[in-house]
């Protein structure tokens, strides 16, 4: 089968609709690579729609977790300085899923059962990528796959990456390292990206579909990448 994989949704919802009409289960596996909450304004209907389609298709689907999954599991768990994730979205998130009646605690043994990574032996899918500094998998190592911002080291192999939205509407192949980054900022109301690859890893296309101004749109009326964080205050979005 080929693979079909789509980049941060950031709770962008109708958008992902959009793009999972582009997706052929009989022929594709759908790998999603991680921040599938926050920023946008329908985090809960997208946990619950990824989550429906895990147990429809099982094998053929693979959601892989973010640093914003991460910051999510951790709070929802009680453990001890998680509190920053409110003032990265998950405020609003818990919000979100007050207004549709929904119970965040129902999806957390889901959301710690997502891996770090998705591979086969040519294509390599992970949220953030490898920088070659310190454990890959250490969940608080800055340049671990959840949180990395430097530049990839090769892997021998393709990597397929989100976490650091591009400045422009196309997702962006780095030669050096051999990856594709195909975050195009969707929660900043530009775009959602999907990737098509041969299970080889060589480029069969790219789609990008625009944000819906629904899954943006400020009931506060800030700035568009301005949000007010739990202490009160605008604060400029970062992924």
């Amino acid at each position: 089968m080929s693979l079909f994989i789509i980049g941060d949704v950031h709770g962008c919802f109708h958008t992902y609709l959009k793009l999972m009409d582009h997706w052929e289960p009989k022929t594709e596996t759908l790998i999603q690579l991680g921040d599938l909450v926050d920023r946008g304004n329908f985090s809960p209907l997208t946990i619950r729609l990824a989550f429906e389609v895990k147990k429809v298709f099982k094998n053929s689907v693979h959601f892989l977790k973010g640093n914003h999954e991460h910051m999510m599991i951790r709070y929802l768990q009680g453990e001890p300085n998680s509190d920053h994730w409110l003032d990265n979205g998950g405020k609003e998130t818990l919000e979100q899923f007050k207004t549709h009646k929904l119970d965040p605690y129902f999806y957390l043994g889901w959301l710690n059962t997502m891996p770090l990574i998705w591979e086969n032996k040519n294509v390599l899918v992970s949220h953030a990528g490898f920088s070659g500094n310190g454990s890959p998998f250490d969940t608080h190592n800055p340049d671990g796959v959840l949180w990395n911002r430097k530049p990839l080291i090769h892997m021998g192999k393709l990597q397929v990456i989100g976490h650091t939205p591009i400045a422009g509407s196309k997702a962006e192949f780095h030669e050096a390292s051999n990856s594709w980054n195909i975050d195009t900022g969707a929660y900043q109301g530009n775009y959602l990206t999907g990737i098509k690859l041969n299970k080889d890893g060589t480029l069969i296309e790219t789609i990008t579909i625009p944000t819906d101004p629904r899954d943006v749109e400020q009931k506060n009326s800030l700035p568009s990448g301005m949000v007010i964080n739990s202490k009160g205050q605008n604060i400029s979005l970062s992924n």
